[in-house]
């Protein structure tokens, strides 16, 4: 599959953005007191752009939907090893509406929380893996 930059820059953008919400969902957790809800909702974005990236990348295209489950579909087409990935991260497919809107949704705990930003770490560093070097955005200064 040739390189072509145009690919490149697109799916080093979508995961900027990944790691974006993945620096915003910790800076959250970081809050007196947290802001479980705006984590949870990051890190659910932070799964579903990179999953968006990895896409852009093996040139599939893709609707625009929140569903990780879609999105992990069509991704493990391409690589089944993303498998064990794709399956701790579907269920925070909910997270990308759940607490956005008033409503009657309970209050997510810390460990909610915590274990939803491990997700979608490990999500992104898979995805990372699966992909050239030079797909990875720059880290952020500091």
């Amino acid at each position: 599959m040739p390189d072509d930059q145009a690919r490149l820059d697109e799916t080093r953008s979508w995961l900027s953005k990944a790691s974006q919400d993945l620096r915003a969902a910790a800076h959250d957790l970081q809050a007196l007191p947290p802001l479980l809800e705006d984590a949870l909702f990051h890190s659910q974005q932070a799964v579903e752009k990179a999953l968006k990236g990895f896409l852009i990348w093996h040139e599939e295209p893709f609707r625009k939907t929140h569903s990780l489950e879609e999105l992990g579909e069509q991704c493990l087409r391409i690589d089944s090893s993303l498998t064990p990935f794709i399956d701790r991260a579907v269920p925070l497919t909910e997270y990308a509406w759940e607490f956005r809107y008033p409503g009657e949704a309970e209050e997510p705990t810390l460990e909610e929380t915590n274990v939803a930003l491990a997700v979608a770490n490990e999500v992104y560093e898979a995805v990372g893996a699966r992909l050239p070097a030079a797909t990875r955005p720059e880290p952020p200064p500091g």
